[in-house]
């Protein structure tokens, strides 16, 4: 039968699909709209469940923060490429769960899947993305802080980077230098005293094999791992690094300078830790060609 353009360019605004998709399910359906849009949602569902396998390590991390400036959160949405990561509908999808996010308080990212949005699920907008972009989409996970009493900034670097500072006293141009530092700097913790005591040990031990070949006396060796314990947790902890803006003093005491306290930090970077698939190409040419030794 014959179907209109009109018919095609509404199943469109409705699933996001090609035009040609949305003809060939219309034409399937007979002319029913309703029919043509729930087997083209079936059919992404389905599309989105053999994807789900792909490793997604490109995306964007997006940030939303409150009105009053005493919350803020960062999510990180995952995509297979680059090029999807600045499609937008993938960059009003991450934004708009950021918000989300930040007005629902989810407690765990699993929670954020069942969260409404636009009239259906985060679950269920998430695969018709998939579905439409063609690549594997995952909301991988957030961080949220708060600044009781305090302010906060957050500072993005691109699309890849995000960060947060909260904190007590001082004001916001602080805050937001802060933010930068953490950016760029990407502490583990806050302070040494917030070190787990494990990895605190895994580095002392590791301090003391180094020490021991050099044939020192023991107690010259326990002066020399304290001194090198004590630089590496200036080096990995928020208050013991040097500042961004100027090395030559610590942001412990910058912000001793500026009559503050920090209260909570957050920092994610797209991809981190994920593992990605690398490719060698001449390899797989030669396997196609079935000449791989």
């Amino acid at each position: 039968m014959a179907i209109s353009a009109a018919l095609v360019k509404e199943l469109r605004e409705r699933t996001g699909a090609g035009m040609m998709e949305c003809k060939k399910a219309l034409q399937a359906a007979e002319g029913d709209i309703e029919a043509a849009a729930e087997a083209m949602r079936r059919e992404g569902l389905a599309k989105a469940d053999k994807k789900a396998g792909r490793v997604a390590a490109e995306g964007r991390i997006a940030t939303a923060t409150s009105t009053a400036k005493d919350a803020a959160v960062l999510v990180e949405v995952n995509c297979e490429t680059d090029f999807v990561g600045k499609n937008d509908d993938f960059v009003d999808f991450a934004n708009a769960l950021a918000e989300l996010v930040l007005e629902k308080k989810p407690a765990s990212a699993d929670e954020i899947n069942d969260l409404p949005m636009a009239g259906q699920t985060v679950e269920d907008r998430r695969r018709e993305l998939i579905s439409t972009l063609g690549e594997n989409i995952t909301v991988r996970r957030f961080s949220r802080i708060e600044a009781v009493g305090g302010t906060l900034d957050v500072y993005s670097h691109g699309a890849r980077i995000a960060s947060a500072v909260a904190i007590e006293g001082g004001d916001e141009a602080l805050a937001r230098d802060l933010a930068m530092h953490v950016a760029a700097s990407a502490p583990a913790h806050l302070s040494a005293e917030d070190v787990p005591e494990e990895r605190r040990n895994a580095e002392k031990e590791h301090l003391m094999s180094q020490a021991r070949d050099s044939g020192k006396p023991d107690h010259i060796i326990e002066k020399m791992v304290e001194g090198r314990l004590n630089k590496y947790l200036g080096e990995i902890t928020l208050m013991g690094q040097p500042f961004v803006k100027d090395p030559d003093q610590t942001v412990a005491k910058l912000v001793s300078e500026k009559g503050a306290r920090v209260l909570d930090y957050a920092r994610l970077e797209v991809g981190e830790g994920i593992e990605k698939k690398t490719e060698d190409f001449a390899e797989e040419v030669k396997k196609q060609a079935g000449t791989s030794a």
